[in-house]
């Protein structure tokens, strides 16, 4: 059969930007699924997905203008039930027949037609038929209507549509914008599936002001983004228009020199690529003055606000020049230039305000404050809080530094809050923490207790950065636990997908400070100290949360690249300091890849079975009633080895304490191959499980290696 390509857009009124390339991307994912479901294009059809501010497409290769036919086999029902004694049809088989649209007018031809197949137990009844496959038509207008049903639109609108038919009326259309075309084009042939009250034509609309043409015609599938470009000066592709505006960006940057470089943010380069349909880079600059504010408020304010992309020297620091991404490119861009000059300004001079105003009060005269502000109505008000994790700071500080870190700690922790109550941090509430690190350093406060307050929100997101100093690990540990330990305490767990209070970016949090920085601080420890400053406001013990961190790193480590089997066997034992967790595991993965570990894990797991049935067990051997031969022998090879392997992990070298282990191997085998561990004298099976007690401790410091057999 020949094939064409083919062509659908839907073009509407402006789509929300942020949601625009998923839009593009789903619309064109369901179609092309749903076509390639009916048969209609084959699975290695090439699909193009386009998405500008104003239409929502897709490019098909190679699709049918009619789908082949489909043979079908149906189960009808148990012969048992279908014939009756004499072989002849039941009125029930008769009926489904007749269901199916057979010609019953010589029943008993029909009946013979039927197959007889097993199924399971019974012979059953299959009926073969033809299925005749799908018209373009027919199989695209499924397809389309599955894509808009499957849409992930962030909310729906209503608008109402003027019917077609010769009585005047309207009707209601819910839609994320209101739909005004549709194309279909297979090839150059117009397919008249229906859309949102539309019928599908071949013209659509190009740029607001710029378009050469209207409408725009298309003559052919392909042709679509040729003659969206040259007639509609349109560029169709989202990922060509991101593409040419960060090409014009760079080459904006440097005509500016001096290293200059637009800001990295991958969001608003979407956002900007969702509002544009032919992007203009401009350049433009505001005054120096404004520079004296920190640049994270300049930088915000122009991102969020305006859409601008900041301009950054070669040292990282904010100039006072900012591109535009334009939708429209006139011969004299100086009106636009101005324009954008003009609304920014007003924008960084509230942010010099806020700056100027909020410098007035020094931070610890905000404290006070904090206890007028509600944080949760089971866990009061951000004061009690800032008490609480000033406690924990305290503690924190004191088992990493002593008495000096424990006060700065303590220090930071009393003002990392009060930032909240500053007019800049209620105008962008994204700079918490950072005004406070500024306005600390105004207040005189050391560059330690500075820097802890800026960075006790870190990390805020996979791959930040984590505080830079002791200080300001302490803090953040702190907030951070205040925050699990009381969520936790009230019962306010994440199930599911629903995490409100971001406790899994908590927790993870909590985990790359204490793995990363190797902090000499164990879970258990941790929550003991944390626990305690909530008095009677939390109930239950921690060990709900403990689990919690635990599966939170579990988790993570897979991420990395440890097998299931490698991450089970360390968080078997529930290793307390969590910064020893990488090594342990990569110890595993040397001693997994011995030889001698499959039979040793085996043993290991055979060992844990018999002291478990055997309940408390001592570790202590007496080689006096040691009487075989191969309990002699594994006893003398201990007596070597485990001293070795114990000095190997206290040294911090897991690696070689394992495989130095690995020479147990044959005397373990020949143990359970000649020794009868659970003997019917008492003090030789007491011995005996003493023995691979001992064996047990050893062989599971770094891990439980029973979790590494198969």
């Amino acid at each position: 059969m020949t094939t064409q390509n083919l062509l659908v857009e839907l073009f509407v009124e402006e789509l929300p930007p942020k949601a625009l390339n998923k839009l593009g991307v789903a619309f064109s994912g369901v179609l092309a699924e749903q076509l390639k479901a009916q048969g209609l294009a084959a699975a290695d059809s090439m699909v193009t997905a386009f998405a500008s501010p104003r239409r929502l497409a897709t490019h098909v290769t190679g699709v049918l203008a009619q789908a082949a036919d489909k043979a079908v086999q149906q189960k009808l029902m148990p012969v048992a039930v279908g014939l009756d004694a004499a072989g002849h049809a039941t009125p029930a088989l008769l009926k489904k027949l007749q269901a199916l649209g057979v010609d019953l007018s010589d029943s008993a031809a029909a009946v013979a037609a039927l197959k007889r197949a097993p199924d399971g137990k019974a012979e059953a009844l299959f009926y073969d038929s033809v299925v005749q496959g799908a018209s373009l038509q027919s199989g695209l207008q499924k397809a389309l209507d599955e894509a808009l049903a499957k849409l992930p639109i962030p909310k729906v609108m209503q608008y109402q549509l003027e019917t077609d038919c010769e009585l005047p009326g309207w009707s209601s259309v819910n839609f994320v914008r209101p739909a005004h075309s549709l194309i279909a084009l297979h090839g150059s042939a117009v397919v008249p599936v229906k859309a949102l009250g539309l019928t599908a034509g071949n013209s659509t609309q190009g740029h607001r002001f710029e378009a050469k043409v209207s409408p725009v015609l298309l003559q052919h599938a392909d042709h679509y983004a040729q003659t969206l470009k040259l007639d509609g000066s349109v560029i169709a592709s989202f990922a060509e228009r991101r593409a040419e505006i960060v090409r014009q960006l760079q080459a904006a940057a440097a005509k500016v020199g001096n290293g200059a470089r637009p800001i990295e943010d991958d969001a608003l380069l979407d956002e900007v690529t969702a509002l544009v349909e032919r992007p203009n880079v401009l350049t433009c600059q505001f005054e120096t003055e404004f520079l004296d504010v920190p640049q994270e408020c300049l930088i915000l304010t122009m991102k969020a606000n305006q859409k601008y992309f900041p301009l950054i020297d070669a040292s990282g620091k904010l100039t006072n020049r900012f591109l535009v991404v334009s939708n429209i490119t006139p011969d004299d861009a100086s009106l636009v230039i101005g324009g954008n000059e003009r609304v920014v300004r007003p924008r960084l001079a509230d942010a010099k305000f806020f700056f100027d105003q909020d410098r007035k009060k020094t931070l610890d005269s905000r404290v006070d404050g904090l206890s007028k502000v509600v944080y949760h109505n089971k866990l009061g008000t951000q004061g009690e809080r800032m008490a609480r994790v000033c406690a924990i700071a305290k503690a924190v500080g004191q088992q990493l530094g002593g008495d000096a870190l424990a006060a700065q700690a303590e220090q930071a922790a009393r003002l990392a809050k009060t930032d909240l109550l500053t007019d800049m941090v209620g105008e962008f509430p994204e700079l918490q923490g950072i005004m406070g690190g500024y306005y600390a350093r105004h207040d005189g406060l050391s560059t330690e207790v500075a820097e802890a307050i800026e960075d006790h929100y870190k990390p805020r997101f996979a791959g930040d950065e984590l505080p830079r100093n002791r200080v300001g690990l302490a803090v953040a540990l702190a907030d951070k636990l205040e925050t699990l330990v009381g969520m936790f305490g009230i019962g306010n767990v994440p199930t599911g997908d629903k995490d409100p209070f971001a406790l899994r970016r908590h927790a993870l949090g909590v985990i790359r400070m204490l793995v990363e920085k190797d902090l000499a601080l164990g879970l258990p420890e941790l929550m003991a100290l944390s626990t305690p400053v909530f008095g009677d406001k939390i109930t239950g013990g921690p060990q709900a949360l403990i689990d919690f961190v635990d599966d939170r790193l579990a988790g993570s480590l897979r991420e990395q690249g440890f097998s299931a089997q490698e991450v089970d066997a360390v968080m078997a034992l529930r290793p307390a300091r969590l910064g020893q967790v990488g090594q342990f595991l990569s110890a595993v993965r040397a001693f997994a890849a011995l030889p001698e570990s499959p039979a040793l894990a085996a043993a290991n797991k055979r060992i844990g079975n018999i002291l478990k049935k055997a309940g408390e067990v001592d570790a202590h051997v007496n080689p006096a009633l040691l009487q075989e031969d191969a309990e002699k022998n594994l006893y003398a090879v201990m007596q070597k080895l485990l001293p070795e392997s114990e000095a190997q992990f206290k040294a911090g070298d897991y690696t070689a304490s394992l495989q130095t282990l690995a020479a147990l191997r044959a005397p373990v085998d020949a143990f359970f191959d000649d020794v009868m561990v659970n003997a019917e004298e008492m003090d030789l099976r007491l011995n005996r499980q003493g023995l691979l007690k001992s064996l047990h401790v050893a062989m599971n410091r770094v891990a439980d290696l029973s979790r590494l057999a198969t």
